[in-house]
């Protein structure tokens, strides 16, 4: 099973969208604190819709204490619109952590430096684009993580 793991995530929707996008493609959320919302609030209920209730995420206080898990996930990837990689550029495992900075200013530079060799991005083609809306980035990499194991089965 996948994981997706927003790390101090600011936008109540984006949050109910990735949670949408995880219980679409069987993956597990994880949500790594400050949050910059409450996950009673309404918003986040109807951005994963009536899906939420089943959603489950996994609420770490901090990094620190996701990193006290981490060792026990799939091999992690963390997400970053200037890594040098991109992602059709990556072996995937069976299973995989996708991690995700928060919406205004990404993954800190301090995880960017730690985690440099797993770093990848989202191609872009246009150059005036910065980055994609984190629920979107969310939603790509669970699929393209889906249709390698699917390809990968049909072989």
């Amino acid at each position: 099973m996948d994981v997706i793991a927003l790390v101090e995530p600011e936008i109540a929707w984006n949050t109910g969208n990735a949670g949408r996008s995880c219980l679409a493609f069987g993956a597990k959320l994880h949500l790594v604190g400050p949050l910059g919302f409450s996950l009673d609030e309404k918003r986040v209920r109807r951005a994963g819709l009536d899906y939420w209730r089943h959603v489950d995420p996994v609420v770490h206080r901090d990094w620190e204490a996701f990193d006290e898990r981490a060792a026990s996930l799939p091999p992690t990837y963390f997400l970053s619109a200037d890594a040098p990689r991109t992602l059709d550029e990556v072996e995937f495992a069976p299973s995989n952590t996708f991690v995700f900075g928060k919406e205004s200013v990404g993954l800190d530079a301090a995880l960017r430096e730690r985690f440099a060799d797993r770093l990848v991005r989202l191609p872009i083609v246009d150059d005036r684009i910065r980055s994609l809306n984190v629920s979107t980035c969310v939603g790509i990499v669970l699929y393209e993580a889906w249709r390698r194991r699917a390809a990968s089965a049909r072989e």
